[in-house]
């Protein structure tokens, strides 16, 4: 049993992680590793102006000011009121300010990020963890982690914390459940491909030349802090996930699968936490 263990350990995490560390110390050895490495700031400083961007305008009302600026520098303080009152009125609603979030998130989580890579640093995003080719290579892993995490959703739903949480979008009646649910959670699905894609695609793979594996753990410590304010829970196990998450990326080299895992344990906790309360 430990033989076959090890054997499948070693195809799948062992052999893959030890190429990666061979692969950024030939690096570092090279002639071109031994001058300043431009990329690996580059890459770090775009991360936190993405999450700075994100943190402070996450509400529809957040983006009042500078909004209304820009459109009145560039078609008048009438425009600029329209846009104001329509801010305002998405930031009163609860389905708006979701769907605010969600998007505007994807949005912080890959636009800067995707520029950087193709017009500054000119390279391949598949090579950043959005390639396709070979990604189901390692499919027991995640095979193994959803296993692992099926029935943590539906023991932690039943929680006085994660019932006040979960679903974000508020609901009280299936009539809810039936009309809108599905915008929020197509919004929320969208978020966590960008979001895969910041910490496990552009941060892993946009620093792994230099850094090798622990540039898992680099992006692990932004991942725990977007998650400060959930339920403890779920923030610890934050740090599992980063770690977990971020190897299998570096062996697929993909954060596709990645995000399906994520999406369905997200949309998982939501239909368990509703199903709890007699909503489903």
């Amino acid at each position: 049993m430990l033989a076959w263990v090890w054997r499948y350990w070693e195809k799948w995490i062992g052999e893959p992680l030890r190429k990666v560390e061979a692969d950024a110390l030939a690096y570092r050895l090279s002639d071109t590793g031994r001058r300043m490495d431009f990329k690996t700031p580059l890459v770090l400083t775009t991360a936190a102006i993405c999450l700075l961007i994100q943190n402070y305008s996450a509400h529809p009302t957040d983006s009042v000011a500078v909004a209304t600026w820009a459109i009145q520098l560039l078609w008048g303080s009438e425009a600029a009121t329209e846009v104001e009152t329509l801010l305002r009125r998405w930031g009163s609603d609860q389905l708006a300010t979701l769907l605010w979030w969600g998007i505007h998130a994807a949005l912080c989580y890959t636009v800067l990020p995707i520029l950087l890579l193709k017009i500054v640093l000119r390279e391949r995003l598949a090579d950043h963890g959005l390639k396709l080719h070979g990604v189901l290579k390692a499919w027991p892993l995640y095979v193994l982690f959803a296993v692992i995490m099926v029935p943590l959703v539906g023991i932690f739903s039943g929680s006085e914390h994660f019932q006040r949480t979960y679903p974000f979008f508020k609901i009280t009646s299936p009539e809810q459940v039936r009309g809108n649910l599905w915008k929020w959670e197509l919004a929320y699905a969208v978020q966590f491909v960008g979001l895969e894609f910041f910490f496990r695609g552009f941060l892993v793979h946009g620093t792994k030349h230099r850094l090798g594996v622990y540039s898992v753990f680099v992006a692990m410590v932004p991942y725990v802090q977007i998650h400060f304010g959930k339920p403890l829970a779920e923030a610890t196990a934050s740090i599992i996930a980063g770690i977990a998450l971020g190897f299998m990326s570096l062996i697929t080299r993909s954060v596709w699968l990645g995000a399906a895992l994520h999406i369905g344990v997200a949309w998982g906790m939501d239909g368990a936490c509703l199903y709890r309360r007699g909503l489903l």
